[in-house]
């Protein structure tokens, strides 16, 4: 037989031939079904259409460019052992390669909301390909001749092992692809600062009251931290999605799949995308819980906690600009009230923060979904990899377009941050020392009560002279060495 994939043109859905209602019938073990003519998915798409249409949230396209990528691998594996005819392969490649590329996405139209075990996303997936290197065989769609949806394109597989394997995979590429880089582009950023203001001496504040002094660039420092150290567990959390469930067919067995395919489509999938992939050590747990999203799921709630704390101590340490902390100015990227007239606020924090709440709740539901594993099966799959994914990509974009529009503008004002150092009564902690904490105590809750300076205060309280005062209180004596600390 030709090769196809060197031969064959592209060809677009009005291929299809249309019948004069513009539908054509398909079947599965169940029966005949009308399907639209111009769409290449089959039956057990159709009945899911029908019995699932529930609200308007989509298997996300990303489930299925990955699942391109399983059935591609499988694919190549069992034509290499002689299971699958080199030509049938080839077809069912060439139309996975069109899966992965995005071409085929507008006939992947299941809704989230369907069979726990994401079979009918399988289905849906084994259809699409068949149907499509049918016709790129030059045959009829809807035959499931000669490619057949399940004997062909699903060969060795199961959905409860397919499925998991392709969440894997496009968890771990929304994981390389945006979000780890986007952190770590704004962590960088956010260091840059750091560096930058490592000098600049400013009131410290713990419970929401004064303390004693740090550097901005040490308070940004500690943001920095926060992110470098997320992206630290969102890669080791990652570790867990390499292993694929693949090969474990049906409960773990796997029945059915030839010997040794586990291992070698694990090994396929690495090569093919370029990641450590390999077969999971144990199917069952690979198929019956779904701890490696679970915990990787987690990594992405705990970068949302973080970027949440950064994005609310920016926007207080901003707010103002007359009556607030006002230590910061962040840019002007847009009027914020429609009746206030000049007014600016701090939108890409608020949007942060809001990210990072949806973040926390869809974490919540991963969790709980991940603790439904019944027997050889958690069949709660599907709100997983759809709230796993919409996590990675609203932190991906929120941590870009705070970084652009929020970070790289943001500057200091040292005025501000100077009055409010020489205000601070808690400068009299360095007085400690050398007069007892009682003493230093009672000068900092007489300056409050008079409203005097801490200096005057001091004076006051005979504990100490003006040339012990002055050479003791320095602020910038009193932030350590940069980040080494006091």
């Amino acid at each position: 037989m030709q090769d196809i994939t060197r031969t064959l043109p592209v060809m677009t859905d009005v291929t299809i031939g249309l019948s004069a209602s513009g539908m054509r019938r398909e079947f599965d073990s169940m029966g005949e079904v009308e399907v639209p003519a111009n769409r290449y998915w089959g039956a057990q798409t159709q009945r899911s259409l029908e019995h699932f249409s529930i609200g308007g949230d989509r298997m996300p396209k990303a489930v299925y460019h990955a699942y391109g990528i399983v059935k591609k691998a499988a694919a190549l594996i069992n034509a290499e052992a002689g299971r699958l005819p080199q030509w049938k392969a080839d077809a069912i490649v060439r139309a996975a390669d069109e899966a992965i590329a995005g071409q085929l996405d507008e006939h992947f139209p299941l809704f989230v909301w369907q069979t726990g075990s994401g079979t009918q996303s399988n289905m849906n997936m084994n259809e699409v390909l068949s149907n499509r290197a049918i016709q790129l065989l030059g045959g009829t769609p809807g035959s499931q001749q000669p490619v057949g949806p399940n004997d062909d394109v699903n060969m060795g597989q199961s959905s409860n092992d397919s499925f998991p394997t392709a969440m894997h995979i496009a968890a771990v590429t929304a994981i390389d692809a945006r979000l780890v880089p986007e952190l770590k582009q704004l962590a960088q950023t956010i260091e840059r600062k750091a560096q930058a203001w490592m000098h600049v001496v400013k009131v410290g504040r713990t419970h929401l009251e004064d303390a004693t002094p740090l550097s901005v660039g040490q308070e940004w420092s500690g943001w920095a931290a926060q992110l470098n150290a997320c992206v630290a567990q969102i890669e080791a959390a990652r570790a867990g999605l390499y292993e694929l469930a693949l090969g474990g067919t049906a409960v773990g067995t796997g029945l059915n799949a030839p010997p040794g395919f586990s291992r070698k489509v694990a090994a396929k999938i690495a090569e093919l995308t370029g990641k450590p992939f390999v077969t999971a050590p144990n199917k069952f747990m690979a198929q019956g819980s779904l701890d490696a999203m679970v915990r990787a799921s987690a990594s992405l709630r705990g970068a949302a906690v973080a970027l949440m704390k950064v994005a609310n101590d920016m926007r207080w340490l901003a707010s103002g600009p007359r009556c607030g902390l006002g230590e910061l100015k962040l840019p002007a990227n847009e009027p914020g009230s429609s009746i206030m007239p000049g007014k600016v606020n701090p939108t890409q924090c608020e949007a942060i923060v809001m990210i990072a709440i949806q973040v926390i709740g869809e974490d919540t539901a991963v969790a709980f979904a991940g603790s439904q594993g019944n027997f050889e099966l958690n069949a709660m799959r599907p709100v997983i990899i759809n709230n796993f994914l919409h996590c990675a990509t609203i932190l991906a974009d929120g941590s870009e377009k705070f970084r652009k529009y929020s970070v790289e503008g943001t500057e200091i004002d040292p005025d501000r941050i100077a009055a409010h150092v020489s205000q601070t009564l808690m400068l009299v902690t360095a007085l400690s020392p050398v007069i007892g904490y009682q003493n230093a105590a009672h000068i900092a809750e007489d300056a409050q009560a008079t409203g005097s300076t801490l200096k005057e205060a001091a004076l006051r309280s005979g504990k100490v002279t003006e040339a012990q005062y002055d050479a003791i209180i320095v602020p910038r004596n009193m932030i350590g060495e940069g980040l080494a600390g006091a």
